[in-house]
């Protein structure tokens, strides 16, 4: 029966990976989880998807024999998993579209995640000036703080796809310094980030796994405590 499960290539800490999983969990979708060791990938990651990175979601085969379909990028797998089933309704939010989400997420993870990667690894850009970077993550976030202002989440009322794409690169941020993190003046962003660390959706995809071995089975996703 696991072979006909999809098979999910995730890391514990990647954010990309991170709402992933949180996507596949919300909907209930089960899958065989394969934690990762980035630096000795497996065979199987590297034949299913050229690029290798995670997170990976390889679909069961078709019906005539046909290999699945691979989705390589964690916002498709996240869109994949929320169009079969929407228990929380993450595509439909109370304030705005989907294409208004989509159009945030980019903002995510173009401009700001290149910011946040130069903040949290100032010796890998060596011409970057990490003030520099820090404001320019500082601008972004302040976008989001007022978007808070209005509404509890940020497209409404209730939890949406943007809060669970966006919040593992905020948390990723908050924690390249959490002093300095719990000084700003954001307490909207800082309640809305504190609450989904906290919340039982973000425990139940954030279990510590052994590396997956070639040729083993997975872990079954989401995790049988579940949500």
């Amino acid at each position: 029966m696991r072979s006909a499960l999809p098979v999910l290539y995730s890391f514990r800490r990647c954010p990309y990976a991170m709402r992933a999983r949180l996507a596949l969990a919300a909907s209930g979708q089960e899958c065989e989880l394969r934690e990762v060791v980035l630096r000795n990938k497996p065979p199987s990651l590297l034949h299913a998807s050229p690029q290798s990175t995670v997170p990976v979601l390889v679909l069961p085969p078709t019906p005539g024999g046909a290999p699945g379909q691979v989705l390589e990028h964690s916002l498709d797998i996240m869109l994949w998993a929320l169009a079969r089933h929407d228990p929380e309704a993450w595509l439909a939010p109370t304030e705005g579209t989907l294409a208004d989400m989509l159009a945030l997420i980019s903002q995510c993870d173009g401009p700001f995640k290149h910011a946040l990667d130069r903040c949290k690894y100032p010796n890998r850009y060596p011409d970057t000036d990490p003030t520099l970077a820090r404001a320019q993550a500082m601008a972004w976030l302040q976008v989001l703080e007022e978007r808070l202002t209005r509404q509890p989440f940020l497209f409404g009322t209730h939890t949406a796809l943007a809060d669970m794409a966006i919040a593992p690169f905020v948390r990723q941020f908050a924690g390249i310094d959490a002093g300095w993190w719990e000084g700003q003046p954001w307490p909207r962003l800082q309640a809305w980030l504190a609450q989904w660390q906290s919340s039982p959706l973000f425990h139940s995809v954030m279990h510590k796994l052994p590396a997956w071995v070639e040729g083993a089975e997975g872990v079954p996703f989401p995790h049988p405590e579940g949500v």
